[in-house]
This record gives structure tokens, sequence and C-alpha cells, in this order.
């Protein structure tokens, strides 16, 4: 496959496989692979809070799989230093603006095939950093 179409794959399993029901107050998610090499999430809660996590795949290390709940386990992606962003907005707890070298991320249950597949895209997106 070339870039766009492991970038189009990466993208088809993260979407299929993000769990956004361990969150109750979750109002919407948004999650991208982008085609200039960034994993991006953004959720939108019920009373307004946003939260936003991001990093470019140059920086990505590797990729553990946790095993969850009945339904819900977690992909654990992780960077070589903190090169993941996290951003909180309109919390009214206050702000946040972070760094971090590890993700999880809750998914619905992953055959091993397909992880191997996510990771595989994402080990080939990096060795094509624009």
């Amino acid at each position: 496959m070339n870039e766009q179409e492991w970038t189009n794959w990466g993208n088809r399993i993260l979407n299929e496989a993000y769990d956004p029901s361990v969150e109750p107050a979750l109002k919407k998610f948004e999650i991208n692979l982008t085609t200039d090499h960034f994993i991006r999430l953004r959720k939108t809660y019920q009373q307004g809070k946003q939260e936003y996590f991001s990093f470019k795949i140059s920086r990505f290390s590797g990729l553990d799989y946790k095993p969850g709940t009945a339904n819900t386990d977690t992909i654990e992606l992780k960077t070589l230093t903190d090169d993941i962003i996290y951003q909180t907005f309109e919390d009214p707890a206050g702000d946040l603006d972070s760094m971090a070298t590890e993700w999880d991320i809750p998914v619905k249950k992953l055959s091993s095939k397909r992880l191997d597949s996510l990771k595989e895209a994402l080990t080939f997106l990096k060795g094509t950093n624009p």
C-alpha cells in the first residue's frame, strides 16, 4: 500500500475501534490520522468542555494493547519523549496545556490481526515522515 492508503486504513481502524461509551458525558468525538502524519483526537462533552490530544507520527515509538472490561480495551500509544499534546478548553476547573509520552485510547475489542495492521500503518507512516 502507498502512503494515502495506509493513512486511510489507519483512520478506518481508529474510527471503527474508538469506544466513546466509556465516557457517558461525551457529546461527540473526532479522531483523525492526518495526511501530514498527526494523530488527533478532539472530545466535546455535554457541558461544553473539550479535550484535545495530538502527536506527530514521526515521534511514535510503540503501541500496546491492554485488556479491559468485557466490551472495552485500551490501546496505549507511546512516543519518544513528551511529544503528545494534551489540552483542555472550556473546563470549569481551568484549562490545561501539557505534554505526555503515553496516550491511552479506549477501544472496542480488536482482533490481533487488526491491531497488528494498525501498528504496521503507523510504522510505515513514521518512515515516510514528510
